[in-house]
């Protein structure tokens, strides 16, 4: 094998070692350039691309001209040796450039054209035309040759090609990565936070004073309170919005599986253990979210506290510890201070994770904050269900002295279900889950501020729903039962919307 042959390999080796490097475009294109003229002695190397949109060929990159020769490096398709190259798909040889009319020079780069060769390849994938690369050469008679010139262009030009689809399809996914991170930062924005409160503005005002640091959270709060909705508020609204956000429940995961779950494992760490990245490494730059943090076993709490102090994770059946940048944001429902006295919870655990404390309010201790998450989901189930419906004051009464047992979390779900099952455009006292109706007997004042009107067509509709199904929704033995005839019962259910199929 000769030099010539040594070194078009060795160039080919190194292009293709550039272009599988990253994705930066210019860079990466200007490094293969720069390769060609070193190794090849391919001088004022150029990459052009063709914009679709516009039939105009540009430079993108080049090695050996300024930036001044590069902005002037423009042709129509058809155009000079480059155009002429795009339009026909075949590469072209132009022995000795001053004695070629078509040969524009438009970016001014050789004021001196005698002697001077020029090489242009088309760079396409299939029958897909993408641009051209070109480039100079001075030929003697000891150096250099045409067709293995060509053959080499030729080779890169399709490598080229190639990283280019992959560039393509590599943008498409970052910028919809990009609209997707506005959009959750968007989602997960303090205005998207509702209530007015104090209870609930003491919260968002904690959040965001917290959101600019790093420092560790812990959030308490019953089940539904918006414990997840809170960590990942701040961690949109934080330095680490471009990191992942990786949430676990540390309830959901049996013990024995938990560790490798958290820290990662090697295979053969256990039976069946193959090598698993732990949330924590999967979290690194961005944010862990460990939801249930009082359920966490005791025996993995001291590993846990490592992570906390040396922000070090060691996986499962692994000598070699782990680097991890995280920040950490747990929660819990459950009263650490009482699980630190059975012994179930460190205490030395606790004081690392209640860097900053939030206390989350249940529903019912911000009963203010009702009508505005009613109105909320009540706009935002609309919209998704294309349904445009209104709650009338009596059912808005009730909605409020409900207790909310399951907290945000439930109010939303039975907005939902109201919008969803819907027939008229009102929503009215019937038209409410037996959960949430039976507040009405229950309390007694509120049954008094009703209408009279409206809190017997609420009894009313109780005992036909009641009712329908102990006769298996046959109409004539439910009307004998509630001393009605067929038609007054059918004109009843036709009335209060109730389905006889599903009895609600």
């Amino acid at each position: 094998m000769n030099k010539r042959n040594n070194r078009e390999l060795t160039a080919l080796f190194e292009v293709s070692k550039v272009l599988t490097s990253s994705f930066d475009l210019e860079k990466n294109l200007y490094s293969v350039m720069e390769i060609l003229s070193k190794k090849l002695d391919m001088t004022r190397g150029c990459v052009f691309l063709l914009d679709k949109k516009t039939d105009e060929i540009k430079i993108v990159t080049a090695y050996g001209l300024t930036e001044e020769e590069i902005q002037r490096g423009k042709y129509k398709i058809g155009e000079g040796i480059v155009g002429k190259v795009i339009e026909t798909g075949l590469p072209m040889f132009i022995p000795d450039i001053e004695k070629e009319p078509q040969f524009l020079n438009k970016t001014g780069s050789r004021p001196d054209k005698k002697g001077i060769s020029f090489l242009c390849v088309p760079i396409k994938i299939e029958e897909e035309m993408l641009g051209v690369i070109s480039a100079d050469r001075i030929y003697t008679l000891s150096q250099g040759d045409v067709d293995d010139d060509l053959r080499v262009l030729s080779i890169v030009a399709s490598l080229i090609a190639q990283f280019l689809k992959l560039w393509e399809s590599y943008k498409v996914m970052e910028d919809e990565n990009l609209l997707l991170r506005i959009q959750l930062k968007d989602r997960y924005n303090f205005p998207n936070l509702v209530g007015q409160s104090p209870s609930f503005q003491a919260v968002l005002k904690t959040v965001m004073k917290v959101a600019g640091t790093d420092a560790t959270v812990l959030l308490f709060g019953e089940s539904g309170t918006g414990k997840e909705l809170i960590a990942k508020t701040i961690h949109f609204q934080s330095k680490r919005a471009k990191g992942p956000f990786v949430a676990i429940n540390c309830a959901a995961i049996p013990e024995n599986l938990l560790e490798a779950e958290l820290f990662g494992s090697e295979k053969g760490a256990f039976t069946g253990a193959v090598k698993r990245i732990g949330k924590f490494e999967q979290a690194n730059e961005g944010t862990i979210f460990l939801d249930e943090v009082g359920e966490l076993p005791l025996s993995l709490q001291p590993k846990l506290l490592r992570v906390l102090q040396e922000r070090t994770v060691e996986p499962l059946g692994s000598s070699k510890t782990v680097k991890v940048n995280v920040r950490i944001i747990s929660a819990t429902n459950k009263d650490l201070s009482e699980e630190i006295r059975k012994g179930s919870f460190r205490e030395d655990l606790f004081w690392r994770l209640n860097v900053i404390p939030i206390y989350i309010p249940p529903l019912r201790e911000r009963k203010e904050d009702i009508p505005l998450l009613i109105e909320y989901y009540l706009k935002s189930f609309c919209s998704i269900y294309k349904k445009n419906v209104s709650i009338d004051e009596d059912t808005l009464k009730i909605l409020i002295s409900y207790e909310w047992p399951g907290n945000v979390r439930e109010l939303a779900n039975t907005i939902e279900r109201l919008v969803v099952m819907s027939e008229g455009r009102i929503i009215k006292p019937y038209d409410l889950p037996d959960t949430v109706r039976g507040v009405i007997k229950m309390n007694p004042k509120l049954s008094g501020e009703l209408k009279l009107p409206t809190e017997v067509e609420e009894i009313e509709r109780i005992r036909i729903v009641d009712t329908l199904p102990k006769f298996n929704f046959n109409i004539r033995k439910t009307a004998q039962a509630l001393g009605l005839t067929e038609r007054q019962l059918n004109y009843r259910i036709k009335k209060y919307g109730i389905s006889i199929k599903k009895g609600i």
